[in-house]
């Protein structure tokens, strides 16, 4: 996995998953993903976290200093975790194919989850 990158393991599956999938049902699994992922008593994924879990989903070659990284380029909100909206958007941010020919499933599904959302309150 050498000189991959740090977004090498999604930049193949999220075109993928997206094209089979399509937006919905890819924001289910980059939600299952963050669950896997997440720390069970604060609720969001942490440093140490995505330590224990990242085999959980194949990353288990990461580097720590990669793993810091993934977290400091997804915590926007800069309080040293990420929600699951932060996770979702990290792992579009890392596959750029996906980015360039994908862009309106995010915004698809991020429509369909603040409906959900605002039909639960």
């Amino acid at each position: 996995m050498a000189g991959t990158g740090k977004g090498a393991v999604f930049e193949d599956l999220l075109p993928l998953m997206a094209d089979k999938l399509g937006g919905e049902g890819l924001m289910k699994e980059l939600c299952n993903g963050f669950q896997l992922l997440m720390d069970r008593d604060k609720g969001v994924i942490t440093l140490d976290s995505l330590r224990r879990n990242s085999k959980l989903l194949g990353l288990q070659d990461l580097k720590d200093d990669e793993l810091e990284s993934m977290m400091k380029e997804g915590d926007f909100d800069g309080d040293g975790a990420l929600n699951q909206m932060e996770f979702c958007v990290l792992m579009f941010r890392l596959s750029p194919e996906l980015m360039e020919e994908s862009w309106f499933l995010l915004e698809e599904a991020m429509e369909v989850d603040l409906k959900n959302n605002n039909a639960r309150y």
